[in-house]
Order: structure tokens, then C-alpha cells, then sequence
């Protein structure tokens, strides 16, 4: 099934995304080494950009449309913090009825686009027991485990024009991004509610069962959510420096006989709490990228 009378290709070659990098290009003036791609509820980032030239992703020929609430569906170019950027405000989902190679098509076009450097956002629920709503999370790894399944963007033949057969994922988020956002987070008094831990990613679209939850604690992710992993796995497949938030909008529920349930709305409600601080941390890092 084909979401939103979106393009039917469900993979994509190297002269399909070169085409839409270039129809992209041809429309902008800005020409960003920084990607940054916004989370459910995240959006607002863009409220920081100056300078914007916004297209809507169906205005982009062969481009997914996002059909989640919490995703607007737009790319915006700019300035944040004096650096030239493009943000995605909303992504795609497999759950949605993409596959995977379509979910990360995004990524491709910008690597051809000349990004050198892509940041991660979203949101997700709190594994670990001593996380709370609102706090902030750095990635610092990942668990796919959607992967095991079989559910990877790299799946397929290879093109090394964008990157190896086998590439490394060891450090998938890069260690001196992750230093410099820890350092400035306590610097701007976000100490308490910072953290660092590992982030798994399901198909979704249902929330975690109990024993799924129980599960993904003993094998030691901190939270957990339905996106990101295959973005960063094209994204280090194709050279790119890659760094990770994720903003815990709900403690994923690890008793049987607990009677509160995950929902959508909590975690837009979430994203619109803890927004302002995660956009100055975003700029704050911005800042003192080298890019």
C-alpha cells in the first residue's frame, strides 16, 4: 500500500536521489552542510531558523509525505546560530507503509545535496527506571531491533558511490558531538534532566507490551522508540558525522497489572514542555560546531 499517494518505488537508485537533490537544490539559495531531522513534536526547532526557504515534501517529486501527527511534512533551509542548515519537520515510518529504503530516502538526498554532518531527534519512552518525562537523552549507541528482523535500509545491493558493503557501527554517534552536548548542557543548568544511554528502535505502530519493555531493559536500552535507526544507518553508510536526541515524552509501563496506558497525545505533549530547551541546546551546539 502506498501512503498518501506518495511515489510508488518502494527502493530507490543512486540517479533517483540525485535527481531530487538537484530538483531540491535548483529551488534553494542555501547549501548546508547540516542536517537536522525533527521527532514527533519536535517540529518547532524550525522556529529558530532565520532566513527560511521552505518546500513542502509533496511539492518534491518522488518524495515521501508524512501522515503522523506531530510531523508537518516540510523541508526548512536556513540559518541557526549563524550556520547553514535544513531541517525535516516530520519523518517517515515504516509503520506507515513505507519500507525501509523509502523511510531513509531523506538521507541519501541530502549526502547528495553536500550534507556532511546530520543531528537525529526524537521522541521516545523511558526504559530506564531512572529516567523521567522531559528528560533529555544523548545517544550514545543503539539496538535495532528491528535489524534482527530483517528491517534494514541497506538490505540490497550495494552502490559504493554512497558507502561499503559492511560498514561499521561502533560509533554510529560521534563521540566529540556527544561531549560537547553533555559540556553545554550543564553549562546552561540542564544537568538534571540530561542524560546519555542507548535508544532501541521498533517497527511499531503499537507501543510496547510489558514483557517487550522488560525485555528491552535486561538487554540494556534506555529508551525506545519507532524511528531513527535507519536514518543513522544510511547516514554512516554514506560518510556522515551523526549525533542523537531523544526526548523522553513517557516511561513505557513495565508492570502486568498497571493500569495507565502509552499514548500519542502525552508524548505531543512532551515535545511542546521541554521544546525550548531543546532548541537552545540544538543552537548551543550548533554554535561551536566546526561545520
Amino acid at each position: 500500500m502506498d501512503p498518501a499517494g506518495s511515489s510508488k518505488k518502494n527502493s530507490y537508485t543512486y540517479e533517483d536521489a540525485q535527481g531530487i537533490a538537484e530538483n531540491i537544490l535548483a529551488r534553494v539559495k542555501s547549501r548546508p552542510k547540516l542536517a537536522i531531522i525533527c521527532g514527533s513534536g519536535l517540529g518547532k526547532l524550525a522556529d529558530m531558523v532565520e532566513d527560511k526557504e521552505v518546500i513542502p515534501y509533496g511539492d518534491i517529486p518522488g518524495f515521501p509525505v508524512s501522515t503522523v501527527p506531530g510531523h508537518e511534512g516540510k523541508l526548512v533551509f536556513g540559518t541557526l546560530s549563524g550556520k547553514s542548515v535544513v531541517l525535516m519537520q516530520g519523518r517517515f515510518h515504516c509503520y506507515e507503509g513505507y519500507s525501509a529504503q523509502q523511510t531513509t530516502l531523506p538521507v541519501r538526498v541530502f549526502h547528495l545535496m553536500g550534507i556532511k554532518t546530520l543531528f537525529v531527534t526524537n521522541a521516545a519512552g523511558g526504559i530506564n527506571r531512572g529516567y523521567n518525562v522531559g528528560d533529555i537523552m544523548v545517544i550514545k549507541d543503539h539496538i535495532n531491533l528491528a535489524g534482527f528482523a530483517g528491517v534494514n535500509p541497506l538490505v540490497g545491493p550495494n552502490d559504493t558511490r554512497y558507502g561499503p558493503r559492511f560498514p561499521p557501527m561502533s560509533r554510529a554517534y560521534d563521540l566529540d558531538i556527544r561531549k560537547l552536548a553533555l559540556s553545554l548542557a550543564k553549562e546552561m543548568g540542564f544537568g538534571d534532566f540530561i542524560r546519555e544511554g542507548v535508544y532501541s528502535a521498533l517497527i511499531g505502530p503499537n507501543f510496547e507490551t510489558v514483557s517487550e519493555c522488560k525485555y528491552l531493559q535486561v538487554v540494556g536500552a534506555d529508551a525506545t522508540g519507532m524511528s531513527t535507526v535507519p536514518e543513522v544507518l544510511v547516514a554512516k553508510h554514506c560518510g556522515m558525522r551523526v549525533f542523537g536526541l531523544s526526548l523522553i515524552t513517557n516511561i513505557v509501563i513495565d508492570e502486568y497489572d498497571a493500569e495507565s496506558t502509552a499514548n500519542h497525545e502525552e508524548v505531543l505533549q512532551t515535545g511542546e514542555m521541554r521544546s525550548k530547551d531543546l532548541q537552545k541546546l540544538v543552537a548551543a551546539i550548533i554554535q561551536k560546531l566546526d561545520l
